[in-house]
């Protein structure tokens, strides 16, 4: 079967046009949103979000999509090119939500969150972390990590409330002229009305979470959770690890200083990077 996705109007973003490639795909079909739901074991309010790309459409999904249209891949296809765009194709799905998000809630517990990172905090990270890759690489993967603070200059930004653990503060990355530049810019996100930002100390003792997280919130929609292991990042929409990860986050907050003794704990780091 082929499909025709020659339009003078083509979307720029990935899962815009993906979203409209399902459905080219679904009219051609002669069926309803409800019913590729049914198809493709997905409700109709999931494609609903597909279509009109507020949302990239999973692995799982569009292979499903291909099944019932009998479009041989093509879909599977695209969406791996859409989703090898400069990010990891495991981050795409967290990018999508990020983007769209109305508030997400953070734990970091070694490194800043990509989207508070200056451009030499994110540059010595990569490094660390690709030490095979060239210098054009390494700074393509910068700016991308840079464009993810857009989020934050919309006119309706989410609510971003990051916890740190006290090592993100002391641990040296790129060196003390680089982790200056990275407090000073925390203070200066710490300001915004829009973000808060605590640190959990050292003397706070055991955390109630032993590796990273966020809770990412979307208008109208159920919190999901969002996590990684080396390689590879996993969005859970169960509502018992939801449940269970946002009592997690509570205690990581109760624990945690508060955001002004946090501003405090930041610049004494900052002021120790600069002696």
């Amino acid at each position: 079967m082929a499909v025709d996705s020659a339009q003078s109007d083509e979307p720029q973003d990935g899962a815009a046009f993906l979203g409209r490639e399902v459905r080219c795909c679904r009219e051609l079909a002669g069926i309803t949103q409800k019913a590729l739901g049914e198809k493709t074991g997905y409700t109709r309010s999931y494609v609903a979000r597909v279509e009109s790309g507020s949302l990239l459409a999973s692995e799982d999904f569009v292979e499903a999509c291909d099944r019932e249209f009998g479009t041989s891949g093509y879909l599977t296809r695209l969406r791996q090119r859409l989703a090898e765009g400069g990010h990891p194709r495991w981050f795409v799905p967290y990018l999508q939500l990020e983007r769209s998000a109305t508030e997400l809630l953070d734990y970091s517990n070694a490194l800043i969150m990509g989207m508070l990172q200056t451009s030499d905090y994110a540059t010595a990270v990569f490094k660390a972390t690709r030490p095979r890759e060239s210098e054009d690489e390494i700074k393509s993967r910068v700016e991308l990590r840079i464009r993810r603070r857009d989020v934050m200059d919309r006119t309706s930004p989410p609510l971003l409330w990051v916890i740190l653990h006290e090592s993100c503060l002391r641990t040296v990355v790129g060196g003390p002229e680089v982790m200056r530049g990275q407090m000073s810019q925390l203070l200066v996100d710490a300001e915004s009305p829009h973000v808060t930002i605590q640190v959990l100390p050292f003397k706070a003792g055991a955390p109630a979470s032993s590796l990273p997280f966020t809770l990412i919130t979307q208008d109208g929609e159920p919190t999901v959770l969002y996590g990684e292991t080396r390689g590879l990042g996993h969005v859970n929409d169960s509502a018992t690890a939801v449940a269970e990860a946002s009592i997690t986050y509570d205690r990581l907050r109760a624990a945690a200083l508060s955001p002004n003794d946090s501003a405090s704990m930041i610049r004494e780091a900052m002021e120790g990077y600069t002696s």
